[in-house]
């Protein structure tokens, strides 16, 4: 017997409908997902740290020199811009790693949570089968970045066209994102190989082409807000120490509490970057059960079966 808090998402479901499951969906399973994503990416955060603490020490580093070359006229060679070019490309390498790890939990999550109709707590439930499909995940990521490129190459040509251009450009980005996310969801909720699952991924988009687009946008949109207000919080930070440090005539390039208040804040807001990939594939994950359902009736059928089988 399902329980009343359980979210069915093996439904069909409109734009509206699939936005509103979206933010259901994730009101009810913040606390126990948030736990899991913490749990499972703590290393990741640890890595986040490190590369804030490289870049702000390159920009802070630069700062320095190109003080000291107004002043004496020497140039000496920038270590600051070794260290903003290891932050970025470490960064680069932490966000691919946890991209596939973050699509990965969220998809798993749903699955769980579909298959056992309640709020998962156990999780090594999801992480077995992150491991189990490990091996196709990676793959997927790797032919993800290729498909994406090839995607930014075309949209990049046709945004020249004015303004209907851009349009188009976004469309597209908005198709490939749902495009991934629904392979992604089909990957591994029915156990297919990867060219399979893009395959029914395309033909979901397609299918439900307005639906996925529109729903992706409105998320979008919703999500860059709510990541911009929580932005605001070591932006405030910040702001503060800054005016503190105005009003006390303190060094700010060579304040060791301006630096750890900086890495603070850009781990914050690394972090949140990361973090936005779950929430992205929670919206497809929504959309593939509603478009599962819309194509192949398989809960309409059961509930029918059900009721039979009672009677």
């Amino acid at each position: 017997m399902l329980k009343k808090d359980f979210i069915e998402l093996k439904q069909k479901r409109d734009i509206g409908d699939s936005i509103s499951t979206f933010f259901d969906f994730f009101k009810q399973n913040a606390g126990a997902y948030i736990n899991l994503y913490i749990r499972y990416n703590g290393l990741f955060i640890i890595g986040l740290l490190g590369v804030s603490y490289l870049m702000v020490t390159g920009f802070m580093g630069m700062i320095q020199s190109s003080v000291n070359y107004n002043v004496t006229g020497e140039n000496p060679v920038d270590a600051g811009a070794w260290y903003i070019g290891f932050g970025v490309l470490a960064f680069v390498i932490i966000f691919l790693i946890t991209g596939l790890l973050n699509y990965s939990l969220a998809a798993s999550y749903m699955i769980e949570y579909e298959d056992n109709k309640k709020i998962i707590i156990d999780k090594k439930q999801v992480w077995a089968r992150l491991k189990k499909n490990l091996g196709k995940s990676v793959l997927f990521l790797v032919l993800l970045i290729l498909i994406y490129l090839a995607v930014a190459v075309v949209g990049a040509f046709i945004s020249f066209i004015p303004i209907l251009g851009t349009i188009v450009y976004y469309v597209i980005i908005l198709g490939w994102t749902s495009w991934m996310g629904l392979a992604f969801m089909s990957m591994l909720y029915e156990n297919k190989d990867v060219s399979s699952a893009l395959g029914e991924g395309w033909t979901m988009l397609f299918n439900f082409f307005w639906k996925n687009v529109l729903t992706n946008l409105v998320i979008s949109i919703l999500l860059g807000i709510l990541l911009a207000v929580l932005l605001m919080i070591p932006g405030i930070l910040i702001g503060i120490y800054v005016f503190h440090a105005a009003e006390n005539d303190i060094d700010l390039i060579n304040s060791s509490v301006a630096k750890v208040i900086w890495i603070i804040a850009l781990t914050i807001f690394l972090f949140l970057i990361s973090f936005n990939q779950s929430l992205s594939q929670f919206v497809n994950g929504v959309l593939y059960f509603s478009n599962h359902e819309e194509t192949y009736n398989h809960h309409t059928r059961e509930k029918i079966e059900q009721i039979g089988a009672g009677e």
